[in-house]
Formats: C-alpha cells, sequence, structure tokens
C-alpha cells in the first residue's frame, strides 16, 4: 500500500536543544534505514516550516502506524495520513 504523508514536528519552547538535536540526529539514521529498506520512497522539506511530504511504501495501515511511532521525532509530531490507490486516468507505472 501506498501512504502520502505530512509530518510535521513542534518541539516546545522548553526544549532542551541537546535533547531536540539527539532527537533529529536519531531521525536521521531511521529515515536512512526506512528508506534503504524501500518503504519511505519520497522525502521533501516543506519550505519554511519543520515539516516534511512524504510517500511511503508498506504492507497495510498497521505497518504505516508503527513506523510512524518508531520516529524519534513522533512525541512531537501531527502526522496527517492519506492511503493512495492508482487512478484509473494515471499512465502505466510502478506503485
Amino acid at each position: 500500500m501506498l501512504f502520502h504523508v505530512v509530518m510535521t514536528v513542534r518541539i516546545p519552547h522548553d526544549a532542551d536543544p541537546a535533547m531536540v538535536k539527539e532527537l533529529g540526529a536519531r531521525e536521521h539514521v531511521r529515515a536512512a534505514e526506512l528508506q534503504r529498506q524501500d518503504k519511505w520512497l519520497h522525502l521533501w522539506r516543506v519550505v519554511g516550516k519543520f515539516s516534511n511530504v512524504s510517500i511511503f511504501r508498506v504492507a497495510d495501515p498497521a505497518e504505516m502506524h508503527a513506523i510512524l511511532e518508531s520516529l524519534p521525532f513522533h512525541p512531537f509530531m501531527d502526522a496527517e495520513v492519506t492511503a493512495l490507490c492508482r487512478h484509473p486516468g494515471a499512465l502505466a507505472g510502478e506503485d
């Protein structure tokens, strides 16, 4: 299944900067792992925001949920998840 996910991170103003830096480093490692596993297919930054737009290919909604929970920034993240399917007017291509 394909999922379109918009992730927006909201770090509390009183958060420890060292903790935020460490979470960021762990987030990059986890994102790279998921990309190498061909689960996180596309990752784009939203200009001017602590936000990204991503496309995931996973087995089912439960796996998508588990992946989001595995992200180090998850406690500070709002995720808008949309399941995708091929449009009948799309040219043939890989899902």
